[in-house]
């Protein structure tokens, strides 16, 4: 079975598994496709993911000296979607030929506990390919309510990539009015499509400027850049006694902060949201299964249309080519899919070899 693996940092190679062993209360999964979440998976390519470099303390929460992980790192993936091939003489669903979405990495199969996808089961006719965007989704409706949005707040979302544009979606959903910002213009005429009352183009200038001869200052700025300039951006951004939401993955020290400026003149509150957990105001009634689960009702109601998103899917076999890609031409690439196995129509990543001329 295939697996991707990062050698060392900027190796990738595809090697095989052999298939783990059905035990009871489990089913087998072969995977159709599985999503590559940019940010992250970058990190464990360049080698930049603290796990790398820390050690984190579950305890203690805290990361200390030492490291999490170690390369070589096999089967990192965010959000794969399968058919279920075979299940235990005890499990009684998802049934055999269900297609199911949930977390196994980028492998060709996974033996995953039944009760873990059973509430996971695509509808009859429903698009596999739209299953990837599960957990992504959940990332930025995560967001979405750690920024507390009420009807008619004026929101600015910094970062238009995959989770910045569910974001901006799932905003507008939310009733607010959304202002988009990012460097890449086919990234913002995407954003106006999923509702967004303006966009701005970062490269030319300052948002919060903008922003503010608009509406004077945003009530509620999301940050999904994953840059320290975007997050101190956004803080410029907001009224005085406004909200950040700091949802990227922010690497290294902070430089370009200034946080002596408009975050302590403005009192600005700074709100970090990650997948990890929900907002803690909310964890009495939200966890991340409900996040998931009310994304992907969402997305089959017809509300949000993750297909626009799909740039690339690719052949699992040249996942060396596809990160190499994602590493230098990151903005000419949205989600990025792996193919398990790689179907005969597609064709090989000499595609991908010419984007990189």
């Amino acid at each position: 079975m295939h697996a991707i693996t990062f050698d060392e940092p900027g190796v990738v190679s595809v090697g095989s598994e052999p298939p783990a062993e059905l035990i009871p209360g489990s089913v087998r999964v072969r995977t159709l496709y599985s999503g590559v979440s940019a940010g992250t998976e970058l990190t464990a390519y360049r080698g930049t993911n603290p796990y790398l470099n820390r050690l984190w303390d579950p305890d203690k929460r805290l990361f200390v000296e030492g490291r999490t992980h170690s390369y070589p790192l096999t089967g990192w993936g965010y959000q794969e979607v399968g058919e279920v091939v075979e299940a235990a003489p005890d499990v009684a669903a998802p049934a055999v030929g269900s297609i199911v979405w949930g977390v196994w990495g980028h492998r060709g199969e996974a033996v995953l506990p039944a009760e873990r996808v059973a509430g996971h089961v695509l509808p009859p006719g429903a698009d596999p390919l739209a299953a990837v965007f599960a957990r992504v989704g959940a990332i930025a409706l995560n967001a979405v309510h750690a920024a507390d949005v009420h009807l008619g707040d004026q929101v600015a979302i910094f970062g238009q990539g995959v989770i910045g544009l569910l974001a901006t979606r799932l905003a507008v959903l939310s009733g607010a009015r959304v202002v988009a910002a990012d460097a890449i213009p086919a990234r913002l005429e995407l954003a106006r499509e999923y509702g967004a009352a303006e966009v701005f183009d970062v490269l030319s200038g300052s948002a919060a400027e903008f922003v503010r001869k608009r509406i004077e200052g945003a009530d509620i700025a999301i940050e999904l850049s994953g840059t320290h300039q975007g997050l101190n951006e956004a803080i410029r951004t907001v009224r005085r006694g406004g909200r950040v939401v700091a949802a990227g993955f922010y690497q290294g020290e902070g430089l370009g902060l200034r946080l002596g400026e408009e975050f302590h003149h403005n009192q600005v509150q700074l709100v970090s949201s990650q997948i990890g957990a929900v907002a803690s105001w909310l964890s009495h009634r939200w966890d991340v299964e409900r996040l998931q689960r009310t994304f992907m009702e969402l997305v089959q109601r017809g509300e949000i249309d993750t297909a626009p998103l799909v740039s690339h899917v690719v052949p699992v076999q040249d996942a060396a080519a596809a990160y190499e890609l994602l590493d230098r031409h990151p903005g000419g690439v949205l989600q990025l899919v792996f193919s398990f196995p790689p179907p005969q129509d597609l064709p090989s990543l000499h595609h991908l070899a010419e984007e990189q001329e």
